[in-house]
């Protein structure tokens, strides 16, 4: 199947699925807290995400012998995009409201353009990209609440932020590293999910583990809400964006999440309404959005450049 082939309505629907499924991953994640730890929780979402993943990657041919020479390559990504992020997530979540943890995701393009700028020099730093990382930084703060630290555990927020800054960090490493390998996505991201898996395996201590099968609901939720649908299903649904829409338009989808976090903790697990934090994602989300402005007039002023000289 030809994915760029999906109508507008299609990939439209997949955008908004996209977006309910991330926002759903925190209460699929405090749901596994009474049971398994949060080691064991990102081990098994890795597990059973990984199935859809590899079953996409086979369909659409992407698999190739070529690619293990280039393993080595995706270990660091194993570990940033998939190993740390999970078990950090895993953790601050476990310690916060769940509506307060997705808040935080949103710091991801934060971290993302951090990344870019300072770390792997993919990007470089504008004036309306420093005003972003600014206001972002200040929608952190306004979530974390440091002047109340009874309310807020600062512990939770900072695996949050680790999970935030271990993805986002992710993507500047892809650009500079996987990219330019022409590996195809499906597969690139079988072997990310794989590799997680197996150093999550050798690190987590497995005892009592089995103890979500206690609860059917907990175990629905880890295996399916956790694993085949918010990390197995949400790639082909992002694969069907990126195709259909485009990746500007794909990467707007990790602005919703935070904002169905919230919504849900409040409806389905009797969370207080906390306007400050839905103060700090509009921040947070408002300096994603310029910074995604700024980098998308600076792709295209480099086109018209490329042009102009031939």
């Amino acid at each position: 199947m030809r994915f760029s082939s999906v109508n507008r309505r299609g990939a439209l629907a997949a955008y908004g699925l996209l977006s309910a499924i991330w926002g759903t991953n925190f209460l699929f994640m405090q749901a596994a807290a009474p049971y398994i730890s949060a080691g064991q929780t990102a081990l098994l979402r890795l597990v059973f995400g990984a199935v859809p993943i590899i079953i996409f990657a086979a369909a659409t041919g992407s698999f190739s012998v070529r690619h293990l020479r280039f393993a080595h390559r995706f270990i660091p990504q194993a570990i940033l995009g998939a190993g740390l992020y999970y078990f950090a997530y895993a953790t601050g979540t476990f310690m916060l409201d769940s509506g307060i943890a997705g808040a935080l995701s949103g710091s991801i393009p934060l971290f993302a353009a951090i990344g870019a700028v300072l770390v792997f020099r993919t990007e470089k730093l504008t004036a309306p990209k420093t005003a972003g990382l600014l206001l972002g930084a200040a929608g952190v703060v306004v979530i974390a609440q440091p002047w109340n630290a009874a309310s807020i555990d600062a512990a939770g927020v900072l695996w949050m932020l680790l999970g935030s800054a271990s993805l986002g960090l992710s993507y500047g490493y892809a650009r500079r590293f996987i990219t330019p390998l022409g590996i195809p996505a499906a597969a690139a991201a079988s072997y990310q999910t794989v590799l997680a898996a197996i150093g999550l395996a050798l690190f987590t201590d497995l005892e009592g583990i089995t103890n979500i099968a206690r609860d059917p609901g907990a175990l629905a939720s880890v295996v399916l809400g956790l694993g085949v649908m918010g990390t197995g299903v949400v790639f082909v649904l992002y694969y069907i964006i990126v195709a259909s829409l485009g990746a500007v338009t794909a990467s707007t989808a990790s602005y919703i999440p935070p904002v169905f976090a919230m919504g849900i903790g409040i409806v389905f697990l009797g969370e207080d309404f906390d306007a400050a934090a839905l103060a700090g994602v509009a921040l947070i989300l408002g300096a994603a959005a310029i910074m995604q402005i700024a980098q998308r007039r600076s792709e295209l002023s480099g086109r018209e450049g490329l042009l102009q000289k031939q």
